[in-house]
């Protein structure tokens, strides 16, 4: 089932402000709450879906690639890439930090599906942003790559606790293992709790009183990484795809982050890209523009053949359709235009001198264009812009 436009989700405008694109998640996540629809499939569906489209709207980047590419510039057709799925604990996270501590740890709402959600803070690892080089051939058909990265993982000699053993791991003291610390106070509107992180723990739960020797109690070490994962087909300069999960590892137990693929464009040496279309400038001499000819261009997938017609003028454009590139979204494929340039040789022959005299005074190399001609430069102005 194809996804619905993240704008329509939310039931926003694309130029909907930061705030609405907020408050109109707010009024979707409570409305389709798990915990206020037991049992519900459909509204745990549409609670994850608005998740989702706020996730992308919220975040300026994300919403510019959304905006450009639509949901292809945030999921790469497969492969592992994923630009706005994430787990349900991502989902409650980003539901309290929308509503914040006012509601402590939003205990009616069951405090986000249990108590280990009830809020301790959920560690997430940083992102890794790479940049990937692809020709025109990888484009056309999309590729698979493979790249080796240092970064952090969870230590193998505390199995990423941090601490020497389970045993120095201990309920912290000052939260009781929440979290998290609440504040009651007295205001004109009644009394009010708050909630905020521990200072003690930093949100973790847990203190360590014996650190991991090799990780020096973090519970990461780094370490190199080889990584698969497909492109693909139709991808353009500049675009950024989600390798969700490979990124740094968070620490002890956290979420991964992601691996951010930038995709830089290797020029061709032959074929210019507008768009989904390919350019070649075939140039052809005097005689074969008069006459006509059969020339050979390249292609994505080696060589093809076309017929200029006698009577070729300089500016015109053969157009192949279907020979281009593909839509990143699968809407179809761009076409090949060939832009004919007749070569003007510089020097020549005193025969061939002497032959072009007789045939400067014929009727037929007499200039006489017609409409078609004139309009060369608003057909590439049509073509180019």
């Amino acid at each position: 089932m194809a996804k619905r436009d993240y704008y329509e989700v939310l039931g926003v405008t694309k130029s909907a402000s930061a705030e609405e694109i907020k408050k109109a998640y707010r009024k979707m996540a409570i409305k389709h709450h798990p915990d206020k629809n037991p049992g519900d499939k459909d509204a745990e569906e549409k609670f994850k879906e608005a998740a989702e489209a706020y996730d992308v709207l919220s975040n300026a980047d994300k919403k510019a690639r959304f905006d450009q590419f639509g949901h292809a510039g945030m999921n790469g057709g497969g492969g592992g890439f994923s630009g706005g799925g994430f787990s349900m604990d991502d989902i409650f996270s980003q539901f309290g930090d929308i509503f914040g501590g006012h509601f402590g740890g939003f205990g009616g709402f069951s405090g986000f599906g249990g108590q280990s959600r009830g809020g301790r803070r959920v560690s997430r690892g940083s992102d890794i942003r790479i940049r990937v080089k692809m020709d025109l051939k990888e484009i056309a058909h999309g590729a698979e790559k493979k790249v080796k990265i240092n970064k952090q993982v969870a230590c193998k000699a505390c199995s990423g606790r941090g601490a020497k053993s389970e045993a120095d791991i201990k309920t912290c003291d000052t939260c009781k293992g929440s979290g998290q610390v609440t504040r009651v106070s007295q205001t004109f509107l009644g009394t009010m709790q708050t909630a905020s992180v521990c200072p003690t723990c930093h949100g973790e739960g847990k203190t360590i009183s014996k650190p991991c020797v090799e990780c020096s109690g973090s519970g990461l070490i780094k370490e190199m990484d080889e990584i698969s994962f497909k492109i693909p087909a139709g991808v353009a300069q500049g675009m950024q795809l989600t390798v969700q999960g490979k990124g740094n590892a968070a620490k002890r137990g956290g979420i991964n982050g992601d691996l951010l693929v930038v995709i830089e464009e290797e020029e061709h040496a032959e074929l210019q890209r507008d768009g989904n279309d390919l350019i070649y400038s075939l140039f052809i001499s005097i005689p074969d523009a008069v006459l006509g000819t059969d020339a050979e261009i390249p292609a994505i997938d080696g060589k093809l053949r076309i017929k200029v017609e006698p009577g070729t003028q300089s500016g015109k454009i053969l157009r192949l359709r279907g020979k281009g590139l593909p839509d990143v979204n699968g809407y179809g494929m761009g076409d090949l235009l060939v832009y004919i340039q007749i070569w003007t040789p510089k020097k020549i022959e005193k025969q061939e001198r002497e032959l072009l005299e007789k045939l400067k005074g014929s009727e037929s190399f007499k200039p006489k264009p017609d409409k078609e001609d004139r309009n060369f430069f608003e057909r590439m102005k049509k073509i180019f812009s």
